[in-house]
């Protein structure tokens, strides 16, 4: 029993180097996520308003000036998915496609957040729960400073990875509801055009 015992305490503290350099890696991806997610929320602002603006007297007739209006340099989903779908015209079946590849776009602009999101918290557990051990042995053993430095690596990872989580969680939700939005304009656009 002490031999399986010990090959599992081997085989955790191993763990911690890996945890602790996936969490850093995890914080530098978070924190790039938030320069990316404000140059995002900037662009869809001003994209959204655009196509607001369109939509509300769109109509069959009037969708060269629609397409007119949609920012040619914009590299926004939905203007992009806009401007395929009324150059699609009225071929239905290559509509639904690009209405699915544009959910398709939207899940993998997600996806970073959604990992962030739950990787976060695995991997703050598994940064506190593994220096627990040589924690506990420190204590044992009245090796205090052992203990105190295994403890504080323990509270550390607990903190980056809420952090990391935290991020992920507040852009995912975010993202998740301008997905949302520019589906429903684009299923608008869709059943101007297949009309």
């Amino acid at each position: 029993m002490n031999t399986i015992s010990n090959i599992l305490y081997w085989i955790s503290t191993g763990l911690l180097v890996p945890v602790i350099v996936l969490l850093i890696f995890f914080f530098v991806r978070a924190l790039l996520l938030i320069g990316a997610f404000f140059g995002q929320y900037l662009q869809i602002k001003k994209s959204t308003e655009i196509m607001y603006a369109g939509i509300e007297s769109l109509t069959a007739e009037s969708l060269p000036e629609f397409e007119a209006s949609i920012p040619e340099k914009s590299e926004s989903l939905v203007c992009v998915y806009a401007r395929e779908i009324v150059a699609a015209g009225n071929d239905e079946a290559k509509v639904n496609l690009l209405l699915s590849e544009y959910e398709i776009a939207a899940d993998k602009n997600i996806s970073t957040s959604r990992v962030l999101t739950k990787m976060g918290p695995i991997l703050g557990l598994m940064g506190t729960l593994i220096p627990m051990g040589p924690a506990l042995v420190g204590l044992a053993t009245g090796d205090i400073a052992s203990m105190a430095y295994n403890m504080q690596v323990a509270f550390a990872t607990t903190v980056v990875g809420l952090v990391v989580s935290a991020i992920g969680f507040v852009t995912q939700q975010v993202k998740e509801r301008w997905a949302m939005k520019n589906l429903a304009i684009l299923e608008f656009v869709a059943q101007t055009v297949v009309k």
